[in-house]
């Protein structure tokens, strides 16, 4: 049997909670690929100037860093959508609490890839 909850207010609250951790999260993507993707130009750059370090310049990390700051995008896109959909299910009197979160298992899931392409190329560059 589903319970109203369309009359408490701390479910919406609960939502907007929610809602705001994912536009952290998203913005704090897009934080850390900026710096990742500057982190390979300063490599670059530093490479350049002092030949006597034998830095290889690789376009590994500015690569990293776009494929994050796009998930940090596709991150918020995703929140929206998904928490207009709450708020619907919420008026509507749905039980909404008994799915899985998809986006956060998608984003682990992306996390892990991502990490397990960086472990790969630390031990072929190494």
């Amino acid at each position: 049997m589903a319970q109203d909850f369309s009359s408490d207010p701390r479910v919406y609250f609960a939502a907007e909670r929610t809602f705001l951790a994912w536009i952290r999260t998203g913005l704090s993507l897009m934080g850390f690929g900026f710096v990742v993707a500057r982190f390979g130009l300063f490599l670059r750059e530093l490479s350049a100037t002092q030949t006597e370090l034998h830095i290889r310049p690789s376009r590994f990390s500015t690569s990293v860093g776009v494929l994050l700051i796009l998930l940090g995008v596709v991150v918020n896109i995703t929140s929206v959508i998904s928490h207009i959909r709450m708020i619907a299910d919420l008026k509507r009197g749905a039980d909404t609490f008994a799915r899985p979160s998809y986006q956060a298992i998608t984003v682990a899931v992306l996390f892990a890839i991502i990490g397990a392409a960086m472990v790969v190329y630390m031990c072929v560059m190494s």
